[in-house]
């Protein structure tokens, strides 16, 4: 059974919210198939003017899952699963995907993603207003990549479940630490809507 739990805010605005089992493992399997079958790149830093290929501020490959008849069930599972967690704790006027979805994976070659926001590098794309990211990987096959959230002076480390799934503000700063042994993957997804104002 799914649910959702959240994180007591650390002002008035709410810092994230998790969805837990929104996948089972069948499910997990063949996102997993899906993303390994697609060409990878290596990933990249978006800003407004370019996109950076640097190892200094990420190291990972990805690949992207489009809607298609193939993956609309996955797309229809986290268009449920986002509009409940958007109408429970953030209220965020969206409008949907603009993004295809991005299927990540960090090795133990110490790949990694350092601070950073999930910003779009269109100046006609709508914003991106909410990013979540479904952990397809048991803890238990990597060491470090942890997810990180920098909501005050320091950062916090979130959970390590397989078929968790986090939400939280595109503008939150987060990384994902160093992968030290193993394989992490996951599918990381944005929301996008009209600008704020």
């Amino acid at each position: 059974m799914s649910f959702y739990t959240f994180a007591p805010p650390p002002t008035s605005e709410q810092a994230y919210a998790s969805w837990e089992n929104g996948f089972n493992e069948d499910q997990i399997q063949q996102i997993i198939s899906i993303g390994e079958s697609l060409d990878f790149k290596e990933g990249e830093i978006d800003t407004v003017s370019d996109s950076i290929k640097s190892s200094k501020f990420r190291k990972s490959k990805i690949s992207w899952i489009s809607l298609t008849s193939n993956t609309s069930w996955l797309y229809d599972s986290f268009a449920y699963i986002a509009r409940r967690l958007n109408g429970q704790f953030f209220n965020f006027d969206v409008s949907g995907f603009f993004d295809d979805f991005q299927y990540t994976v960090y090795t133990s070659d110490n790949d990694y993603y350092d601070w950073h926001i999930d910003q779009t590098n269109s100046l006609f794309a709508p914003p991106r207003k909410l990013s979540l990211v479904l952990q397809l990987s048991d803890p238990s096959e990597y060491e470090g990549g942890d997810l990180e959230l920098m909501l005050n002076a320091d950062p916090i480390k979130l959970k390590k479940e397989k078929g968790l799934i986090y939400m939280f503000p595109s503008w939150t700063l987060h990384r994902v630490t160093p992968v030290t042994k193993g394989i992490r993957r996951t599918l990381v997804v944005w929301v996008a809507g009209p600008k704020f104002r």
